[in-house]
């Protein structure tokens, strides 16, 4: 059967006080492309991906919360539901598809490295996730 690797999207509420990511208009399009290549490529290891949308909407008032709206999953391997800054810590180049890379190969392939919820290391920013 292999391993089931979720990616669950919550809804993005883009915050008035004028901060936008640089590619907001077209992320879906983006995201649907990149989650293809992903699917494709995991399938050799035997992992499928599977992503779904939420209807629990996170406010994106800067790149952290842009993080915290997508979450991994994937508990054969001891990851419950973390958001990805939680996952990846600090974004290197602030490019969501860069950093979902990231997050994914983690969960996927060095699951052991993602820091346990109630780890006493801060992590993510306040998403709500636990950690």
């Amino acid at each position: 059967m292999g391993v089931v690797l979720d990616v669950i999207f919550f809804q993005r509420v883009w915050s008035a006080d004028g901060w936008q990511y640089k590619q907001s208009a077209g992320l879906d399009t983006l995201f649907e492309g990149f989650l293809s290549e992903m699917r494709t490529e995991l399938e050799t290891f035997g992992i499928r991906l599977h992503c779904r949308e939420e209807e629990l909407a996170s406010e994106i008032r800067g790149y952290g919360d842009l993080l915290n709206s997508i979450r991994i999953s994937c508990p054969s391997s001891g990851v419950s539901s973390y958001c990805l800054g939680h996952i990846i810590g600090s974004s290197k180049n602030l490019d969501i598809i860069e950093d979902l890379r990231r997050g994914i190969n983690r969960v996927a392939f060095a699951p052991e490295t993602v820091e346990p919820a109630g780890s006493d290391k801060l992590v993510c920013h306040n998403c709500g996730c636990g950690c």
